[in-house]
């Protein structure tokens, strides 16, 4: 179990970077476009690809290509190589086509997901859309680049690829602030070569990344030859897993469609308090989730897969709980950080170039309820694919049906229910509450399927943790409450606040942790301190 630990670790490491220049790339990206009218169209765009590559196969990819893949290595005489041609074949083949009819149907996609912005907003979000949506070629085929890399052992690389990504966004960033353009940066006014940076240099950032991939995958002895005989590429098998994923997917983003149309109120965007701040505060959300629960999924899951293809069910249930006591003992602090400091980071990430300091401290009220659902989510994603790796895709999509419409019921009660400007923030209420509701039902399934479970320890090792962070979390608002009194409440304040109160809280946290005797602590930060030690 120590090396799952450190091979999460090292990944954690790249995850590190990748999120850390993620988080100068949200920042670059806030500063020259804002959170209204521009930012609005640039993020509607910026998720479109997204959105089609996970209905089209980003789902299936994720959930159904590694355990495939360890199979056809363990099965096949040339450790699957072949296998892995066939399927990268054939997805450069169908994302490929498909993204040419998408740049197509660019005006129909942004009316679905964004039908209430402005007529300048729209037709902003629709020519970004079109630089935009070829990325699912290049993320489908990051995918199983990524995969191929994992099943061999190479974890890091596929971490480390998306620093290149955000480098080159935040070079696109700076290259906008010196093209020149009008006094007021609006939909309207934004002129033609401004778009024309912002659109290929966000593509590129997209391609640069999957390129990235490729002198690890030769280092590995894996060709990228192409290969036509796709009738042996397992597409029966494939297709009958597919079915449920698909669903799992649409169901997914039938759901988002919900929440993005929600928040594209013409009302919300034009008050800085619509989808761009919904957007700004998720990815910062979504930081601790990657760094540490993604690590630890990816290190995990072909591990999993060759436990439940040899019929080891205890040993994959022992390899999930140990990960579940180390996803747990770094989630919970963080979300209580994120309640602590949410507006403190949220100014300072945010709070400068067009976007106002009340737009940012906004973004960290958003924050602080996202992160309600921290822990929950990270381990509902976890045990998800305690599934996946004994090949089951119905269970994960019938408990996830239910997520989604929890997820629906809340945010149109309380977007009903709530003042005009803080209605976002229960659309960030009800991706909290469906996930906590979700881990309830998928860890009882779980249990059922498996036999018995680590529930008492991973219990236990939460509520220690869950403790610790609220005692550490008692001066650290201290802190933060003084420094807002004498300072304000502007980027200043907020980088002063950082200073003195984050040492603060993760300090207070790892003596107290080490008091209660949580062991999980150590064993998930010395790998990643030992690599940046180096």
């Amino acid at each position: 179990m120590t090396s799952l630990a450190s091979r999460a670790g090292g990944m954690a490491v790249g995850t590190v970077a990748s999120r850390a220049t993620g988080f100068l790339r949200t920042a670059a990206l806030a500063t020259v476009l804002g959170v209204t009218g521009v930012g609005t169209a640039y993020d509607v765009a910026n998720t479109t690809p997204n959105i089609i590559y996970e209905l089209l196969l980003g789902g299936i990819l994720t959930s159904i290509v590694v355990p495939l893949l360890v199979r056809a290595a363990k099965e096949d005489g040339d450790g699957g190589d072949a296998y892995a041609q066939r399927l990268l074949t054939l997805v450069v083949v169908v994302l490929g086509g498909a993204a040419l009819l998408l740049v197509v149907a660019a005006p129909l996609l942004v009316d679905l997901y964004a039908g209430r912005l402005s007529r300048d907003q729209r037709e902003l979000a629709i020519v970004f859309a079109r630089f935009f949506l070829p990325q699912v070629l290049f993320y489908g085929a990051g995918a199983v680049l990524g995969a191929v890399l994992n099943t061999r052992g190479r974890f890091a690389v596929p971490m480390w690829a998306p620093v290149l990504n955000n480098v080159v966004v935040i070079a696109t960033c700076l290259l906008f602030l010196l093209i020149p353009g009008p006094g007021q940066l609006t939909s309207g006014s934004i002129t033609d070569t401004q778009v024309l940076v912002l659109g290929v240099g966000t593509t590129l950032g997209i391609v640069a990344q999957t390129l990235a991939l490729l002198p690890s995958l030769r280092a590995a002895g894996f060709s990228l030859r192409p290969r036509w005989d796709l009738r042996q590429a397992g597409l029966g098998q494939i297709g009958r897993l597919a079915r449920w994923t698909l669903l799992y997917v649409v169901a997914n983003q039938l759901a988002y469609l919900v929440v993005v149309r929600l928040a594209t109120d013409q009302e919300l965007v034009d008050a800085g308090r619509g989808y761009a701040s919904y957007v700004k505060a998720f990815v910062l959300w979504q930081l601790p989730h990657a760094v540490v629960a993604v690590s630890l999924i990816t290190a995990l899951l072909p591990g999993m897969s060759a436990a439940a293809a040899d019929g080891r069910t205890g040993d994959l249930r022992a390899t999930l709980d140990r990960g579940l006591r180390l996803t747990v003992a770094i989630m919970v602090p963080a979300a209580v950080g994120y309640v602590v400091l949410g507006r403190a980071l949220s100014t300072v990430v945010f709070g400068h170039g067009e976007v106002a300091v009340d737009e940012a401290r906004f973004i960290g009220l958003l924050l602080a309820v996202f992160a309600v659902g921290l822990v929950p989510f990270s381990a509902y994603q976890l045990q998800l694919r305690a599934f996946y790796a004994m090949a089951d895709t119905r269970t994960p999509t019938l408990v996830n049906l239910a997520v989604n419409a929890v997820l629906v019921v809340v945010d149109v009660t309380l977007y009903l229910l709530l003042p005009d400007d803080v209605r976002v923030v229960g659309l960030a209420a009800g991706h909290a509450v469906s996930f906590l509701a979700g881990l309830l039902v998928v860890r009882r399934v779980l249990a059922r399927r498996t036999g018995t479970t680590g529930d008492g320890t991973v219990l236990r090792t939460a509520v220690r943790c869950l403790a610790a962070a609220l005692v550490a979390a008692v001066p650290t608002l201290l802190v933060v409450l003084g420094v807002g009194a004498v300072l304000g409440d502007g980027p200043l304040a907020g980088l002063v606040t950082l200073l003195l109160a984050g040492p603060l809280l993760a300090g207070a946290y790892l003596l107290l942790v080490q008091r209660l005797r949580v062991p999980e602590v150590a064993e998930a930060v010395a790998p990643i301190a030992a690599r940046l030690r180096r």
